[in-house]
């Protein structure tokens, strides 16, 4: 699969591979980028850019001369969280050398990069996907708004009731996923924005992939703002409800075949 604007050397052999969408991360992208390099990991990073005012791109493109693996995709404009991690995906696809794991996380620190090791780790005791958990015990949140948390923990309830699985932190964005789940799942994963969390689990789950999680402490930015906007809140919510309408449709189909074999 081509990408006209994939910019940086894809001949490595990175066993892990890190996506950090952003948007004008100017202030953030070159400590945290450094950070992730100081784990001394076979990693490769991949900068997902949408068109950055601020320099972003132009940042990444300085770091390149320093590191030999960094990847750098510029698109053209804001197009969605769940298209980044898709298009990311599909980077590391078609790469020569596809990293075997790939993590996920905010470029604004609100993700430690120390917390990779954990997840790796994690995910090679018999999971396809591990999850930083900001609701597991040990897990945190600090510098959020009560409206903010409510918000989340509210999300997470939802997504609790739909899925119906004993999962605590469905919209972390810090992750761990398999190369063999994200090759099984690529072709179904169809979020535009932030629901692509739950997107990614719903699919997982379906498959039979073992699905685990672990405690981190998010951190809400440092720098900048949020950028959680209504737009994407009715993604989210309108993404939950087709859920749950096929979790309806599926209970009353299931008890019109029992009602007909009496």
């Amino acid at each position: 699969m081509g990408f006209l604007r994939l910019e940086g050397n894809t001949e490595g052999a990175a066993n892990v591979g890190v996506i950090l969408p952003t948007f004008c991360e100017a202030q953030n992208i070159e400590k945290l980028i450094n950070d992730i390099e100081s784990l001394n990991m076979n990693v490769s990073i991949l900068v997902i850019d949408d068109s950055s005012s601020d320099g972003t791109a132009d940042i990444v493109r300085q770091l390149q001369r320093t590191y030999d693996n960094i990847l750098l995709l510029v698109r053209p404009g804001k197009m969605g969280l769940g298209t980044a991690i898709k298009d990311g995906f599909k980077v590391f696809m078609s790469i020569k050398n596809p990293p075997k794991y790939v993590v996920t996380m905010d470029a604004d620190y609100s993700h430690d990069p120390k917390d990779i090791p954990r997840l790796l780790s994690a995910i090679k005791e018999g999971y396809s996907l591990i999850i930083g958990s900001r609701y597991r015990k040990g897990g945190s949140i600090i510098n959020w708004s009560f409206l903010r948390l409510m918000i989340s923990k509210i999300a997470n309830q939802l997504a609790a009731l739909v899925m119906g699985e004993r999962i605590r932190d469905y919209t972390s964005g810090m992750r761990c996923y398999s190369m063999t789940l994200i090759r099984s799942i690529i072709n179904d994963l169809h979020s535009q924005t932030y629901e692509i969390q739950i997107e990614t689990i719903r699919q997982a789950l379906m498959r039979g992939f073992n699905v685990g999680e672990i405690p981190i402490t998010f951190v809400n930015r440092k720098k900048g703002k949020s950028k959680l906007t209504a737009n994407e809140i009715s993604h989210f919510l309108s993404y939950m409800l087709k859920l749950t309408l096929k979790r309806i449709s599926g209970f009353l189909a299931s008890r019109e075949m029992a009602v007909s074999r009496l």
